[in-house]
C-alpha cells in the first residue's frame, strides 16, 4: 500500500495534488486542519499500471449523496444547538469522529438538564465546536469534488453532445449556473450547430440594455466602482458625447474623488476643454448642497473615488449617492479584464447605493467576456455603455446584445478547458442542490 500526506491552502487544492500524484482511485484516509491550510492523507492499494478502466459506480454515488444529506442535517442540528451547554457539546463531539475513511453517522441527541457551566469549559467547547465545523466543511468539499467528477464523467459517457456544449460555454467564460440554464433551454435540439446557435440566441436575450440611453434620459448620473476600472475616462467620453450632440450649456461635472493624486486636476482640464463647469465635493461636504446650484442642468455627471470595501469613506460616499434628495442613477463601471472574484466583490461592495446598471470598459484588452456577462445577467444589471479604447468619445458605444455575444465568442479561449476544470465547475454546482447537473 502506498500512503502519502499532502499539504495545501484549501481542500480543493489538496484534492488536486492527490489526483496528480496518486490518480483518481486514491482513497482519502484522513484530513485535518494545520497552520496555513489543510493536510490530507491518501492511500493507494495497488500499482497505478494495474488500474482497471473506470466504470460509473451507481451504488457509490447513491451513498455519497446520502452522506451529503447527512452532513446538511448535522450542520443544521449544530446551528440550532449552538447555545447548548458544555456537557451537551461534549456528548455531541464524543459521538462523531470525522475522517474521510469513516462513515458519518447522525447521533441521537437527548436534552440533559442545564447546569451552569464555568467560563473556561465553555471556551474549550467553543474551540471544539469550531474544529467540528471545519471538519464538516472539509468533508463537504471532499464530497463536492468527488460528486463533481462523477457527474462530469457520466455526462461525457451518456450525453457527449451536451458535454461538448458545456466545454464551449466554458471557453467563453460563462458561469456554471448560467451554462446550466442555457443548456436546459436547448435540451430538445439534437443537431449540434442548431443547438449552439440557439444557446447564443438565448444568451443574447438574457442580456438587459436600457430602453432609453442614459444621456438622453438626463438627470444625475454617477460612475461608481473600484479603482482602475476606468470611471474617469468613461465620464470624459460621456461628457464629450453629450457636448458634441447638444452643446455645453446643459451639462455639468462633479468630482467626489479627493483621494487619488491628480484626479481633480484631470477633471478640471476636461472641463476647460469642453467649456463645462466642474464642482468638487470634499469628504464630509453635503453632496445635496453641492448639486443644488446644478439642478437646472439637464445632465450632471459625477465621478466618484475608487475605495476599498473596508474603507469607512466608501460607506459615506455610497450613503451620499443613495440620499433621498439626490436621485442619482448609479452605474457600476466594470473592466472586462478583471477576474471573476474582483467583479463579484465590486458588485457586492457598491450595490448598497442602488445600481441602475453597469458600464463595461476595456473590451479591446480583454481575453474573456463570459465572466462579466455572467455577473450582469445573474444580478439583472442592464449594460448601458461599452468602451473599447482610449479615444474620446469615439470609443464609447451603445450596447447591441447580439454583437456583444458575437464579441464574447470571438475572444474565447483557444484551448479546450481541462478535465479538472470541468470537474471543478460541476463541483461548484453542488453547493446548492437545486444547481445539480448530470
Amino acid at each position: 500500500m502506498q500512503v502519502k500526506r499532502f499539504f495545501a491552502a484549501d481542500m480543493r487544492q489538496a484534492m488536486k495534488l492527490v489526483r496528480d500524484e496518486l490518480g483518481a482511485d486514491a482513497a482519502i484516509i484522513g484530513n485535518r486542519r494545520i497552520a496555513g491550510g489543510v493536510e490530507l492523507t491518501a492511500a493507494l492499494d495497488y500499482k497505478p499500471q494495474a488500474l482497471a478502466p473506470r466504470v460509473p459506480n451507481m451504488e457509490l454515488e447513491d451513498e455519497l449523496r446520502k452522506t451529503a444529506s447527512r452532513i446538511v442535517s448535522a450542520q443544521a442540528e449544530l446551528s440550532m444547538r449552538g447555545d447548548s451547554d458544555a456537557s451537551t457539546n461534549r456528548q455531541l463531539f464524543a459521538g462523531l469522529p470525522l475522517t474521510a475513511a469513516e462513515p458519518l453517522v447522525e447521533p441521537t441527541f437527548v436534552e440533559p438538564p442545564r447546569p451552569a457551566a464555568p467560563a473556561p469549559a465553555a471556551a474549550v467547547d467553543q474551540r471544539v465546536f469550531d474544529s467540528m465545523r471545519f471538519e464538516l466543511n472539509g468533508l463537504r468539499e471532499l464530497l463536492e469534488v468527488q460528486l463533481g467528477s462523477l457527474a462530469w464523467n457520466q455526462l461525457q459517457g451518456s450525453k457527449p453532445q451536451q458535454a461538448n456544449l458545456w466545454r464551449r460555454l466554458q471557453r467563453i467564460g460563462l458561469s456554471g449556473p448560467l451554462s446550466r440554464d442555457l443548456l436546459e433551454l436547448t435540451t430538445g435540439i439534437e443537431e449540434p450547430r442548431q443547438a449552439w446557435r440557439m444557446l447564443l440566441a438565448h444568451l443574447a436575450r438574457m442580456i438587459q440594455t436600457p430602453e432609453i440611453e442614459p444621456l438622453e434620459e438626463g438627470g444625475v448620473i454617477a460612475m461608481v466602482g473600484p479603482a482602475g476600472m476606468g470611471k474617469t475616462t468613461t465620464l470624459a467620453k460621456l461628457a464629450a458625447r453629450y457636448v458634441l450632440k447638444y452643446g455645453a450649456h446643459n451639462i455639468a461635472l462633479v468630482s467626489m474623488d479627493s483621494y487619488r493624486i491628480g484626479a481633480q486636476e484631470q477633471l478640471k482640464t476636461l472641463g476647460r476643454i469642453l467649456n463645462v463647469p466642474v464642482t468638487h465635493v470634499d469628504p464630509g461636504q453635503s453632496l445635496a448642497n453641492a448639486l443644488d446650484p446644478l439642478l437646472r442642468k439637464r445632465v450632471v455627471l459625477i465621478d466618484t473615488a475608487g475605495l476599498q470595501a473596508s474603507d469607512p469613506a466608501l460607506r459615506m460616499q455610497l450613503e451620499s449617492l443613495a440620499g433621498r434628495g439626490i436621485r442619482s442613477k448609479n452605474y457600476l463601471v466594470l473592466a472586462t479584464t478583471s477576474q471573476k472574484q474582483v467583479l463579484t466583490a465590486a458588485y457586492h461592495s457598491y450595490k448598497r447605493c442602488g445600481l441602475a446598471g453597469c458600464i463595461l470598459t476595456k473590451l479591446d484588452e480583454t481575453a474573456s467576456l463570459g465572466e462579466v456577462l455572467s455577473l450582469a445577467i445573474s444580478h439583472e444589471l442592464p449594460v448601458a455603455y461599452l468602451t473599447d479604447g482610449p479615444r474620446i468619445p469615439d470609443d464609447l458605444h451603445l450596447p447591441r446584445r447580439h454583437q456583444l455575444v458575437s464579441r464574447a465568442v470571438s475572444v474565447q479561449m483557444q484551448d479546450e478547458p481541462s478535465e479538472e476544470a470541468m470537474a471543478d465547475m460541476f463541483a461548484d454546482l453542488y453547493h446548492n442542490p437545486a444547481k445539480r447537473v448530470g
